[in-house]
């Protein structure tokens, strides 16, 4: 068993997954973590953990880790529908990152815009017991953090 220590990847208001406004997340259906409800600004979405960056969309990447954990950061809810608008990549799929290195700048006011939800869930993906996922005290409480700030640990 180990313990992956999962960081925010974006500053703001670190809130439950359950009060992500999207079934895929809120009910774990991609696996469980927490979210974070971004700044009304521009800013930089860092990895969460360091490893492997398996996939890179422009609104979303998965991180596996050493000890293969996937870990997903998906930038707002719905936000395949604008391909790619809104966002900037820094890295290339396939590269190895480290926890707290740029990976895509966010236009969250870009996204606003369009009538779209700007939270970012952050799951470890395919998860199916929620009682691997400890939340720091952050997300239960509703801080506002910054960004590498302990979002939450994976047991897995």
């Amino acid at each position: 068993m180990s313990n992956t220590a999962v960081h925010a990847p974006v500053a703001g208001r670190a809130i439950p997954l359950a009060e992500v406004p999207d079934p895929v997340f809120s009910t774990g259906m991609v696996g469980y973590g927490a979210a974070v409800d971004p700044p009304r600004e521009v800013i930089d979405a860092v990895a969460p953990v360091s490893g492997k960056l398996l996939r890179l969309m422009p609104h979303a990447f998965v991180i596996m880790t050493a000890d293969k954990v996937g870990v997903l950061v998906h930038l707002g809810i719905d936000t395949v529908a604008l391909e790619g608008e809104g966002f900037t990549t820094h890295v290339s799929q396939g590269d190895e990152v480290t926890a707290g290195q740029r990976i895509v700048t966010y236009d969250v006011p870009a996204i606003v815009a369009k009538g779209l939800n700007p939270v970012v869930p952050v799951v470890v993906m395919d998860e199916r017991n929620a009682d691997n996922i400890k939340p720091d005290e952050a997300v239960l409480e509703g801080a506002v953090i910054a960004p590498g700030a302990d979002l939450f640990t994976a047991h897995t």
